[in-house]
């Protein structure tokens, strides 16, 4: 019960926070600038927090070759910048990071 109240809570604590906004937003006619600044929001977003986790698996930072989290993001990244596809980064990405894992550690 303690859970469902807990979720029930953050649930209308979100809606607080964000509803009044939204309809402000829809209201107030916004200028071209502040829609492209709002196209960089998803890839900050994201970058805030895949980084720290190849980074820092375990807590602290680590760089060396034995990070398969580190060493799956960048072949990930070469795949996704030279293929365009999101799928196969996904699948080359976690089968990297499997095979990393299984030889190093």
């Amino acid at each position: 019960m303690n859970e469902l109240l807990l979720v029930a809570g953050m649930a209308a604590v979100t809606l607080g926070i964000r509803y009044p906004v939204l309809v402000l937003v829809g209201k107030i006619p916004l200028p071209e600038s502040v829609f492209r600044a709002l196209r960089y929001v998803p890839p900050a977003v994201l970058t805030a927090i895949i980084v720290p986790a190849v980074l820092m698996p375990a807590g602290t930072v680590d760089v060396s070759p034995t990070n398969a989290y580190l060493v799956a993001g960048i072949v990930s990244a070469l795949v996704a910048w030279r293929t365009k596809s999101l799928l196969l980064t996904i699948i080359i990405g976690m089968a990297v990071m499997l095979i990393w894992s299984a030889v190093v550690g």
